[in-house]
């Protein structure tokens, strides 16, 4: 299970999976652009990134940026149903 996490200004969509029984947890980013979309895969609490397509170099360091701020939300929410569900909504 995935749960939406953040959209950025730029049309970047956040998304992170449940927490795994080994403790990781999948961090999927996907922006929309014309014919298709970029997108980028990070594991948590590892970071470790693969599956990165059509983000460039400096798009990728906006991205570990705002992951390393966010990763204790992440992995928090991760346990707990998502955003959605950790705030009551």
């Amino acid at each position: 299970m995935m749960y939406g996490y953040l959209t950025l200004s730029d049309g970047t969509g956040i998304a992170h999976s449940e927490m795994k029984p080994d403790g990781s947890v999948k961090v999927y980013f996907e922006k929309p652009v014309e014919g298709g979309f970029q997108h980028a895969t990070c594991y948590l609490p590892d970071y470790r990134w693969e599956k990165i397509e059509g983000f460039s170099g400096e798009d990728q360091k906006r991205l570990d940026k705002i992951l390393h701020d966010n990763a204790h939300l992440i992995l928090e929410f991760s346990q707990e149903g998502g955003f959605t569900n950790a705030a009551g909504y």
